[in-house]
């Protein structure tokens, strides 16, 4: 008996797979994508998925635009045809039309095992509603009155390392990715939902932060390319299979949700008996949701159930933990690489007097503000995004492709479900917007001004997308890592501890992080040396 079910379950399996290969090949024959030039399919079920995953930063998608343009035909899984656009018009129309281009559903799958249906996985209508609320406590105000905290996270860091410094001789050898990670994680805490995760003074032989840890089991488990994973997003049947990964996934997930309700009832308690900001405690982001939520002027039946609000905790942990983290991390490695960077921040940042500077000091210097850009553009955390076409379409393009048979097209038709690969990360280093030195690290670019139709929501670039799926928290983001350079540069210096060779970039689930090519499979890491700064008096 449980052999003929075994069996009966194979072959329907099989006769799906088939079916959908079928169609796909079919899809493929017929598409008008097959007369885009592109590249050809490296992987039979995969198509040119692994070399998108780390294309943008071996080189390859560069090399692929100078030989195929700026919009081209890529293969994805089972290698049907999906559309690869750098065009600025083409990129700026499937950005604005959210009605039409939306995130694959496998990957809203796959997002949403890591931050559940929050703002980052929702589309539509929903998306809408979410960010209607949320975008009050990401205002200007609101991000100025959490500088403080970052402040505070920054100067705990720096007096970790220079205290490690001061016992090794003035030298040690720091990964700063990991602890870069706990300060963000610190911060996030804090002035996410006033919550003390004390990722940076916890001791080796402390229980790890009940919070952290789940979060933490959460990325690393689907972390990666899963086959498994990548079939159950694309296929709904697959999802049925029981694994020890979803199995832990379901436990930190309700670890996050347990924790979650009880920062809520807090938050919703301390409105209820202040009714006013002025609570003493920090106006950290749930709060403010909270807030905002509750406001009279949001009619009832457009406020976020307890359930949407909840949601928005692990999304506040990812969007603003992991990305800038990984941020800092790749600004630090810039300035090791241009030393005279590095040293001209440092005078600009001693000019401050005091180490607890307020967000408009911060803003108000130029060179930081020029280091943070160039960082944002060179390392983009995020290194590419995807979108999938609901309902038939035509592009418009800035830059014409001629097909096979010598024909000019100032358009594409694009079929429903071709899905759309968007590289921020090439199009942040395009030649045509940023010059020859498009690939390196140059701050003082930022000192005339940029001129450029890039859709980015900020600087002239696509690191926080654009359109009105741009990311909702980049003030957030700029202030923290103002803040953490402020004070690591001022008073650290920073030189590579290995071989500029050795560092690589490898692509997680959501960024695009350091690693060690000797040593792939210790994750991702950034060893580098820290010396204390000797001030001249």
């Amino acid at each position: 008996m449980l052999l003929r079910l075994i069996v009966s379950s194979a072959l329907t399996l099989g006769a799906y797979v088939f079916y959908r290969a079928i169609k796909t090949v079919y899809a493929e024959l017929t598409s008008p994508l097959r007369h885009l030039p592109g590249p050809k399919s490296t992987h039979r079920l995969l198509g040119n998925i692994l070399d998108l995953r780390n294309g943008g930063s071996s080189g390859l998608e560069d090399r692929w635009v100078q030989q195929y343009g700026r919009t081209m035909k890529v293969h994805v899984l089972f290698g049907a045809a999906a559309l690869y656009s750098m065009d600025i018009k083409a990129v700026h129309h499937i950005l604005f039309n959210t009605q039409i281009y939306q995130k694959p559903a496998s990957m809203r799958f796959n997002l949403g095992r890591i931050v559940g249906p929050g703002i980052l996985v929702v589309e539509g209508d929903v998306h809408k509603q979410q960010r209607k609320i949320m975008n009050p406590a990401f205002g200007a105000p609101q991000i100025r009155e959490l500088t403080g905290i970052f402040v505070e996270k920054s100067i705990q860091l720096r007096d970790i390392w220079a205290a490690q410094a001061a016992q090794n001789g003035g030298i040690v050898r720091v990964e700063v990715f990991s602890w870069l990670s706990k300060a963000t994680l610190d911060i996030i805490g804090l002035a996410g939902f006033n919550y003390k995760i004390n990722a940076l003074g916890a001791r080796s032989e402390d229980e790890p932060n009940e919070l952290a840890a789940a979060f933490e089991t959460l990325f690393v488990i689907n972390n990666g390319l899963d086959p498994l994973r990548a079939l159950q997003g694309r296929f709904p049947i697959f999802r049925h299979i029981s694994t020890k990964s979803k199995m832990v996934t379901r436990d930190a997930q309700a670890t996050m949700m347990r924790i979650g309700r009880k920062l809520l009832a807090d938050s919703k308690r301390d409105i209820a008996e202040t009714g006013t900001f002025e609570t003493g405690r920090a106006r950290d982001l749930l709060n403010l949701l909270v807030r905002a939520n509750t406001s009279k002027e949001i009619p009832e039946h457009q406020r976020l159930s307890d359930e949407d609000v909840l949601a928005q905790v692990p999304t506040f942990l990812v969007a603003g933990h992991e990305t800038t983290s990984t941020a800092m991390t790749w600004a630090l490695f810039a300035l090791t690489q241009n030393k005279a960077a590095q040293t001209r921040l440092r005078t600009e940042l001693q000019s401050v007097e005091t180490e607890n500077p307020t967000l408009d000091e911060l803003n108000g210097l130029r060179y930081l503000d020029c280091v943070v850009r160039e960082t944002l553009r060179v390392h983009s955390p995020v290194p590419s995004t995807l979108r999938v076409s609901l309902c038939d379409d035509i592009v418009p393009l800035a830059n014409p492709f001629t097909d096979a048979q010598g024909t000019v097209h100032e358009s594409i038709r694009v079929p429903k479900g071709t899905q759309v690969f968007i590289p921020i990360s090439t199009m942040n280093r395009d030649p045509e917007i940023w010059g020859p030195d498009s690939n390196d690290f140059v701050p003082e670019r930022w000192e005339s001004p940029i001129s450029s139709s890039v859709p980015g929501i900020w600087g002239n670039m696509m690191t926080f997308f654009g359109g009105p799926r741009s990311c909702i928290g980049y003030r957030f983001s700029l202030a923290e890592m103002k803040a953490l350079l402020f004070t690591l540069i001022r008073d650290l210096e920073f030189e590579l501890a290995v071989p500029i060779s050795d560092v690589g970039k490898k692509s997680t689930s959501v960024t695009q992080a350091p690693v060690l090519n000797s040593d792939l499979k210790a994750g991702n890491q950034l060893p580098l040396l820290v010396r204390q700064v000797v001030r001249s008096s």
